[in-house]
């Protein structure tokens, strides 16, 4: 209401809205805003579950007056779907519980529901295909196909965009007796249905929605699918309709049969469902516990939900995806609630008092570490504690309501819950609806349906009332052999390079001696059948060719030295690649609730090594680049200083700003628009001289984050920042004083987005790719910094011990060594002090393969491991059943 309506989104830490076209475009992520107040719809029965109706009959009087569902904007079918027809349809549910109440919305007739029904007919076109599948986009005011529409050139969907829609569309026709948003809702479920890939029984992230070809053959029950199942299951409870539950059963058996390898949850491929298609899990998973508590299958929800409690319980909240050995992979959050969903469920099952204290960890942590002056905002880095200015409308609409449900006793509802279904975006529509205007044929046919022998079927039943006893060590008891499953996988840090250059046999010449002018050293490695190349841009390829060495001995010798090479380079790449470091702004109003992404120089002040950091007042330097003597260095004495990149190098602004005798010094980018949110990771390198004399922390913001700084500044005049490693307790920043409590009015239309991760597979992924031709080492950039290339040249370079050139690149066209990917290998969540970059490059020299792990293998073993995993792969891309 203050800060953002009638925007979709509130920005939290600048404190406006977020109006589609008017901020910088965050491509797919956007597709949530369509300038029609997404947050305040979404929000709408979350109101009611907290008893605010007055507050709730207002927002209700906005949605009706100022709400325009005509814009010309292309919007995504799924999340318009689920967030505002399912807000509309939950607004309208409780409006008509609250009139026969007779106390409130007495004058309400309806108005909530003509909008849905304005909105269905806006979505429909996108069904206008020979599948039944809808297209993933639709424009609110042309449709798909006008020649103004600017879409319908799409050719696939994700299975949960297209398998997310029954609820919502068979509540709208039951509302309003129109059958058909109901019949299309139907057909994109059974066209899924009869695509399911008939061995395994299980459906890909991504389907053909022309063809019903499966273009992601990947299956799991997070990212991309995950909805679709829980819709099967609440579409049998919602509507009555057995068929559902068939093939909800269907899938389920296979999900436990393949994907459930207790207490992970793993992909499979659909045609080699014993093969894992991933290495780690995304955070949307988070919410199949609540579904398998629906479902009546509890002990699997236990350890599950365990297990990713003590993921949060290392890192304050669940990364975006985190791998097998519970290494942090990807680590955003924006603050979603599908755990807290999991924890409401299980507690309603069990009644053990466990999952409320789970419930006050998820609260304690939004309040100390999300909260904002003007909301909450998602987690930049779970790592630092550095944010992202978004609070997406999902945060109010559930995240909210399922913890305040956790919570509250009977009496405190002024409705009975249990009369209510739960969409997947929390929306509540009334069970009633099953036996009102049932205009289709309650019987779907659900062909080749097989009866399962699995006890997990006993329990099938949606009431969770009734499916336990009262015995509050029944989930502890399946909690205890996990209690410690996420330390004792977290790896123990032994270095590789320590363990492979330590003991077996020793090369003649070791890689941690080689120097590339050495003639000796070229002639040991032309003996071993290693070449070394020189590149145009200056530096220098190794090779290794078996068949050129002197005798199989010394080829051996050579392979052995490649490998100390790679782990050699692998170990200074660590060191090299530092991790994001944090700016926190502890005046006031933000008091330290403000943390930023900031990328750290490779010389000065090692915050990781002074852990209380860097706290002082900022001030603007004259002049602003930084890149000559300082003429204001009274207003800078004693303050960290900000200046403008470019036009020199950052060393010689580091050493400017210390002799005018700054305690630190930010350098904000100068070019517009930039941010952390979609750059990689910026490391602020040296000027190739000695820079021991630097002795002050430096810090590097993109120009967006920077800006909040600015913006700060204009406002309050004087701002204090923390410089840190980690953003800091609020608690210890103040050192136990008593901090202002801003307290969000829940009335407040607060406006935010949903971040699609299934959209960003395609190019998060890039990070996972396993293999690489070879490996560049190569030394950090010493070029003037205001440049392309001022930061590290790639930001996986490495630099080998002695290497007299700029980089060395290695290459073995005679044998492939398998091992993890290191340039994707996110930090450990046992530790939560090591951090790792967010986003790193891989550069490729030739077509052969080399990569790292912690061991010598024989080289007939390595080719031999290699090339059973082509013909796997192989195998399953040929598989087309």
């Amino acid at each position: 209401q203050e800060h953002a309506y009638p925007a979709d989104e509130l920005m939290p830490l600048t404190c406006r809205g977020r109006v589609r076209g008017q901020e910088p475009s965050r491509g797919d992520v956007d597709d949530a805003l369509g300038k029609f107040s997404l947050t305040l719809i979404d929000t709408l029965d979350t109101l009611v579950v907290l008893n605010k109706t007055k507050e709730f009959e207002e927002a209700v009087k906005k949605v009706i007056k100022d709400v325009n569902l005509d814009n010309d904007i292309v919007v995504s079918v799924f999340e318009t779907n689920i967030r505002v027809l399912g807000g509309l349809l939950g607004g309208h549910s409780v409006a008509i519980m609250l009139k026969e109440k007779g106390e409130y919305m007495q004058w309400y007739n309806g108005e909530l529901l003509h909008m849905a029904k304005e909105l269905g007919y806006k979505l429909l076109p996108a069904f206008n295909t020979t599948s039944g599948l809808p297209y993933p986009r639709v424009n609110l005011k042309f449709g798909v196909r006008h020649p103004e529409a600017r879409t319908g050139t799409e050719t696939d969907t994700c299975t949960a965009c297209a398998g997310t829609l029954i609820l919502e569309f068979a509540a709208l026709s039951r509302f309003t007796g129109t059958s058909i948003f109901e019949e299309y809702a139907r057909k994109a479920l059974d066209f899924i249905w009869e695509k399911r890939q008939r061995s395994s029984n299980l459906v890909g992230v991504t389907i053909n929605i022309h063809t019903g070809d499966w273009v992601r053959k990947d299956s799991g029950v997070g990212a991309g699918i995950d909805s679709y199942y829980e819709y099967l299951l609440k579409a049998y409870v919602l509507l009555g309709d057995d068929s559902f539950l068939e093939r909800f059963n269907t899938h389920y058996d296979a999900i436990m049969r393949y994907i459930s390898q207790p207490p992970l949850l793993l992909d499979v491929h659909i045609h080699k469902p014993m093969l894992n298609a991933r290495t780690w899990m995304d955070s949307l998973l988070a919410f199949f516990p609540g579904l398998q508590v629906l479902k009546g299958d509890i002990r699997p929800a236990i350890e599950t939900h365990e297990m990713l409690y003590q993921v949060i319980k290392k890192h304050n909240f669940l990364p975006e995806a985190f791998t097998t050995d519970f290494r942090v992979h990807w680590a955003q959050h924006p603050l979603r609630p599908e755990f807290a969903e999991s924890t409401y469920f299980l507690y309603k099952a069990t009644g053990d008092p466990y999952y409320l204290e789970v419930g006050k960890t998820l609260i304690e942590n939004l309040n100390k570490y999300a909260r904002v002056p003007c909301g909450f905002a998602a987690m930049k880095d779970v790592r630092t504690g550095s944010h992202e200015d978004r609070m997406d409308s999902f945060f109010l609409a559930e995240m909210f309501k399922y913890l305040y449900l956790l919570f509250a006793d009977k009496e405190d509802m002024i409705f009975d819950i249990e009369d209510y279904i739960f969409t997947t975006e929390a929306h509540l529509l009334p069970l009633w609806l099953s036996t009102t205007n049932q205009t289709i044929s309650k019987k779907n046919t659900t062909t080749e349906y097989t009866e399962l022998d699995d006890s997990n079927f006993d329990w099938t039943c949606p009431n969770t009332q009734i499916l336990f006893p009262n015995d509050p060590m029944f989930a502890q008891s399946i909690r205890e052999p996990l209690k410690n499953v996420v330390d004792k996988s977290c790896p123990r840090g032994i270095s590789r390079v320590e363990e492979s250059l330590g003991s077996g046999p020793k090369p003649p010449l070791r890689a941690r001696d080689f120097m590339a002018s050495n003639p000796e050293h070229l002639e040991i490695l032309k003996k071993m059948g290693v070449s070394l190349i020189h590149l145009k841009d200056g530096r220098v390829q190794l090779v290794q060719h078996a068949v050129q060495a002197a005798s199989s001995l010394d080829a051996e010798d050579g392979l052995r030295f490649m490998q100390e090479m790679i782990e050699l380079s692998s170990q200074q790449q660590k060191e090299q690649q530092l991790p994001p470091r944090a700016v926190q702004i502890v005046s006031h109003p933000f008091f330290g609730r403000v943390v930023l992404t900031a990328g750290p120089a490779q010389f000065g002040m090692d915050l990781s090594k002074h852990k209380a950091g860097t706290r002082g007042f900022v001030a603007t330097i004259k002049p602003y680049n930084g890149c000559s003597e300082i003429t204001n260095p009274e207003a800078v004495k004693e303050k960290i200083a900000l200046m403008q990149r470019g036009q020199c190098m950052f060393a010689e602004k580091a050493r400017n700003i210390q002799k005018a005798g700054a305690i630190g010094g930010i350098v904000i980018d100068d070019n517009e628009g930039s941010s952390s949110d979609t750059a990689p990771l910026f490391q602020m390198a040296g000027d190739g001289k000695n820079t021991d004399d630097i002795t002050i922390p430096m810090l590097f913001l993109f120009n967006k984050e920077g800006n909040i700084i600015l913006d700060a500044i204009r406002e309050y005049e004087a701002v204090e920042v923390l410089l840190s490693d980690k953003a800091k307790d609020r608690a210890t920043i103040f050192k136990g004083k008593m901090i202002p409590n801003y307290i969000i009015d829940s009335n407040l239309e607060m406006e935010n987005m949903d971040q699609k991760l299934s959209e960003n597979d395609s190019h998060k992924q890039n990070s996972e790719e396993a293999t690489s031709a070879s490996q560049d080492v190569g030394a950090v950039s010493a070029e003037p910094e205001g440049g392309e290339n001022s930061d590290v040249t790639d930001p996986d370079s490495l630099a080998p011990a002695h290497a007299d050139s700029d980089s060395v690149s290695i290459s073995n066209q005679d044998s492939y060594v398998p091992g993890t990917d290191e340039a994707s290998a996110p930090e450990p969540a046992c530790t939560q002090g090591d951090h790792q970059p967010q986003e790193q490059k891989l550069e490729t020299e030739s077509n052969s393969k080399v990569n790292w792990d912690n061991k010598v293998q024989p080289m007939e073993s390595i080719l031999a491991d290699w090339n059973e995993d082509i013909e796997a792969f192989e195998m399953m891309e040929k598989d087309e059943l």
